[in-house]
């Protein structure tokens, strides 16, 4: 039962925008999948919860955790096999496990850390928090945006993964993970 939250395997780049909210993830995804014609994962929990919240203003409770996340690794392993040499992931299940902790004071759903551990990515790209915030109907922490990077950097560190804090404007953000990338790529 827990395979659906589990990776399929691939050789395939695979490239993760991890960061707080309204940090410019899905813009930079859509831009990398365009520069190297590839695709890109979209953030399961955006269509989720503004689904929940257009039907009954409510936003995101632990039990949701799990079904984000089985349908962000359904999404992102019927897009592996669409993809190019890379794929772009808009997120993944650390982050998810990262808001977690955040919002439900420390707690982890077992079966989402585990496979928030065991998927593997080759490359993160933090986004950090200076673009201007942007209101929606799911964002909600536009005061505490330097707590919530702060967990998302701990947490790459924690677990060791490799990344890069990105930082700048659109040009200078894109620009700096095509360097990081292509480096990826002629290994």
């Amino acid at each position: 039962m827990e395979e659906k939250y589990r990776q399929e395997s691939s050789t395939i780049i695979k490239v993760v925008l991890f960061g707080p909210e309204s940090t410019g993830k899905t813009t930079l995804s859509q831009q990398l999948a365009r520069y190297y014609n590839t695709v890109w994962v979209p953030e399961y929990a955006r269509e989720y919860l503004q689904d929940k919240w257009n039907n009954e203003r409510k936003t995101c409770e632990p039990q949701d955790l799990l079904p984000i996340a089985e349908g962000q690794m359904r999404l992102e392993n019927e897009l592996t096999k669409k993809a190019t040499k890379i794929l772009i992931c808009d997120t993944d299940l650390l982050e998810t496990k990262v808001y977690s902790e955040a919002y439900y004071v420390g707690a982890c759903d077992p079966i989402l850390e585990k496979y928030a551990l065991q998927n593997t990515y080759d490359l993160y790209l933090l986004t950090y928090i200076d673009i201007p915030w942007e209101a929606d109907d799911l964002r909600d922490k536009p005061t505490e945006r330097e707590e919530m990077f702060t967990y998302f950097k701990d947490a790459l560190e924690k677990y060791g993964k490799n990344f890069i804090i990105l930082k700048g404007n659109k040009k200078e953000r894109l620009e700096k993970a095509i360097n990081h990338i292509d480096l990826l790529l002629h290994k």
